[in-house]
């Protein structure tokens, strides 16, 4: 299950950056829950060449992030806002409205 979690929000942050026939399935397997057979049976291919393509597409997934780190900067941020939440939540000098705008603004970001 942490790999299909893993795979999905690297899938959402770069499978653009994946061929047509990787993202489809990437969409398949991991989204749609088809099997390896269950895939080859619909593309006209073998099992062996969707799991090939699948380990392929799987691995760029993984190397996107390690070269941009766009998943990693995106947990930190969320990290960062809960603690900024925690500190608003127990600040009393703070106007109730600044503390609101704080608050919109990190949504936004997250």
């Amino acid at each position: 299950m942490q790999r299909r979690s893993e795979m999905g929000a690297l899938f959402d942050l770069y499978g653009a950056l994946l061929t047509d026939s990787q993202r489809e399935i990437v969409e398949l397997y991991h989204g749609d829950d088809l099997s390896l057979s269950e895939i080859a049976d619909m593309k006209g291919v073998t099992r062996q060449a969707v799991h090939d393509s699948l380990v392929r597409a799987e691995e760029a997934l993984r190397e996107f992030e390690k070269v941009l780190g766009l998943r990693a900067a995106k947990e930190r941020r969320k990290r960062l806002a809960g603690e900024i939440r925690e500190i608003l939540d127990s600040s009393c000098g703070l106007c109730y409205v600044d503390a609101g705008r704080i608050l919109d603004l990190l949504e936004q970001m997250t």
